[in-house]
């Protein structure tokens, strides 16, 4: 059951559903979902041209690392002053907001495109649009904000586009999950955001 905005802005209010910062402007609310804003961190995956342990990856392999391949083949930039997606690339970004799901709750989300990007072929969060009760959460630390959502960006369009920080790149819908999970969702994914970068390593533009 997918939760109304009044029912999200309750859910909310009770601490079942954390998201900072809040979402102020009514322009970001649908009646089934909010606007999530990108970052101003983007990871661009640039061309692997050579042949070696990296063609072909094989992510059935035990010794597959994720993040080490993303720091092997993406360096950070910052598109605050906008960066430029050329047709056929792919980018990783962060949302603004972090988001908080305590598993007791029951509720779930999922991270979903925008029609007005989706025509002109930019795709946002590639297949994995799931947000697990237990997200966000640090078992450690108890007035931990949530974490910020990763987002897989790619341009399938023939169309150079623009990239900015504060711009609705996404939506998120939130879920009543039938029952209460045994336990809240504690995968890689679970606690995320970007690392801090020193400025004068970020590379701005395209």
């Amino acid at each position: 059951m997918i939760l109304c905005d009044r029912e999200t802005r309750a859910a909310m209010e009770r601490g079942d559903i954390g998201m900072t910062p809040f979402p102020e402007n009514p322009a970001r609310w649908s009646p089934s979902s909010v606007d999530l804003t990108l970052d101003a961190e983007i990871r661009p995956w640039e061309p692997i041209e050579r042949v070696g342990e990296d063609s072909p990856i094989d992510p059935a392999s035990p010794n597959f690392n994720i993040n080490a391949l993303i720091d092997r083949h993406t360096a950070p930039r910052d598109c605050s002053g906008g960066f430029i997606l050329a047709p056929g690339r792919l980018v990783l970004g962060w949302t603004v907001e972090k988001i908080r799901l305590p598993h007791r709750a029951r509720i779930g989300a999922r991270v979903e495109g925008k029609s007005s990007l989706a025509r002109i072929g930019l795709g946002v969060h590639v297949t994995a649009p799931t947000i697990h009760p237990g997200f966000g959460v640090n078992r450690t630390r108890p007035n931990y904000p949530g974490s910020p959502i990763r987002l897989e960006i790619w341009n399938l369009s023939p169309l150079h586009i623009r990239l900015t920080r504060g711009m609705s790149i996404c939506q998120i819908l939130f879920e009543m999950c039938y029952g209460t999970p045994e336990q809240g969702y504690s995968g890689q994914h679970a606690v995320q955001g970007p690392s801090p970068v020193p400025k004068t390593q970020r590379r701005m533009g395209r």
